[in-house]
C-alpha cells in the first residue's frame, strides 16, 4: 500500500483547484502551505482535507471548498491593521487565513462544540489575535466596529446591522440569496454610499437564523 503523500495532495489541491479560480495572490498561496488545512478538519474526514468539497462540520455547518476559502481570502486583501468580524467560525481553518494576515480577529459560532474546538485548534496553532465567541451573529453582533466582516453562512437578505458595523472603507463579503443560485458579494462602504462586487454564484448553507425576506402566503 502506497502511504498517502500530504505534501503532493496540498500542492495538487493549490495548482488544479485553486490556481484556476483566479487565485494567483502569492501572500495567500503560501498561506495555503503553511496554514495546514488537515489540522483543522474533524478527525474522521482528514483524508477529504484537500478535496474539492464542503466538508461537514454539524447539521447545520459545512467547510466551505479550498477554492473558495482562497478566492475569498484574496478578494478581502487584508491587512496587518485590519479587525475582523467573521460569523461562522466553523472549524476555525478560515478563521487561521484571516489572523495570519490582519491584526484580530473576532469569530462568533453559535455551535457551542464547534465554538470550542475551533478554539482549542487556534489555541493549540498559537493564533493569539483570535477570539471565538459563543453566540448568533446572523444579524450582527454586540455593538463593535470592524474594518471587515466576513459571513462564512449565507443569508437570503443581508441585514442593516452589519452596515452600522462597518467601518468607513470597510469591506463585507458574504453570500445572498436562496437555493438553487446565490451570489457571493464583496460589498465596500465610502462616503459615498455602497459598492458591490458580485463575484460568483455558489451555494452556501445558510446561517442559523438569518434574516429572512417577507414571504407571501397564498
Amino acid at each position: 500500500m502506497v502511504a498517502f503523500d500530504v505534501e503532493q495532495a496540498r500542492f495538487n489541491m493549490v495548482e488544479q483547484q485553486i490556481r484556476p479560480w483566479d487565485v494567483l495572490d502569492e501572500r495567500v498561496l503560501d498561506l495555503l502551505f503553511n496554514v495546514r488545512r488537515e489540522e483543522f478538519v474533524p478527525r474522521e474526514y482528514r483524508a477529504l482535507a484537500f478535496a474539492d468539497l464542503e466538508i461537514p462540520l454539524s447539521a447545520h455547518a459545512r467547510m466551505w471548498t479550498p477554492k473558495m476559502e482562497a478566492r475569498v481570502l484574496q478578494e478581502l486583501a487584508l491587512t496587518s491593521n485590519d479587525r475582523v468580524l467573521e460569523i461562522g467560525t466553523g472549524s476555525g481553518y478560515f478563521t487561521a487565513l484571516m489572523a495570519s494576515q490582519a491584526c484580530e480577529i473576532e469569530s462568533v459560532e453559535i455551535d457551542p462544540r464547534l465554538a470550542t474546538e475551533a478554539r482549542a485548534r487556534l489555541a493549540r496553532h498559537q493564533y493569539r489575535n483570535t477570539r471565538v465567541i459563543e453566540g448568533d451573529g446572523a444579524r450582527g453582533y454586540a455593538d463593535g466596529t470592524y474594518d471587515v466582516i466576513v459571513l462564512t453562512g449565507s443569508t437570503p437578505v443581508l441585514p442593516e446591522r452589519f452596515f452600522e458595523q462597518l467601518k468607513r472603507q470597510g469591506r463585507l463579503f458574504a453570500v445572498v440569496g436562496d437555493e438553487p443560485v446565490m451570489e457571493a458579494q464583496m460589498i465596500r462602504q465610502a462616503s459615498g454610499g455602497r459598492r458591490a462586487t458580485n463575484l460568483f454564484e455558489t451555494v452556501v448553507a445558510p446561517l442559523v437564523n438569518a434574516l429572512q425576506p417577507p414571504r407571501f402566503e397564498f
